[in-house]
């Protein structure tokens, strides 16, 4: 029961955003709206997934700048089904990628909301090469 109550929780703060949870869903989704995508893989049992999660994705200054560039989706670990040719641990990972699922730059690790910006400038720089 507890891990239910966690897993609810945990879907129920990432989907106030419309995240789809479904990788070819959002490839359809980034290639429609002609965006690149953001993938978050964490886990229910991850702190620094939770924190991360607490503390970056839910600024709305940071969902509205990720959303002008990218579609974005998250990707439990214990939950969904990751595609094949991506690394599901360790966690909280993120994912660039381009609207065909080719990979811009991926990382691992929780960050301030100043760092995630820093990262998000970091991929432009990748995207650029």
């Amino acid at each position: 029961m507890r891990y239910l109550l966690l897993v609810m929780l945990f879907v129920f703060n990432l989907s106030a955003f419309d995240w789809p949870s479904d990788y070819e869903e959002a490839l359809a989704e980034a290639k429609k709206e002609q965006k690149d995508i953001y993938l978050f893989i964490g886990s229910e049992y991850c702190r620094y997934c939770e924190k991360f999660e607490k503390e970056v994705l839910s600024q709305d200054e940071v969902i509205e700048r990720l959303k002008k560039s990218y579609v974005l989706i998250y990707l439990s670990r214990d939950i969904d089904d990751i595609p094949s040719h991506l690394e599901r641990t360790p966690v909280p990972r993120h994912y660039f990628l381009t609207k065909e699922g080719k990979v811009i730059l991926t990382t691992i690790g929780g960050r301030s909301v100043e760092g995630f910006y820093e990262l998000l400038d970091e991929v432009k720089e990748a995207k650029e090469f």
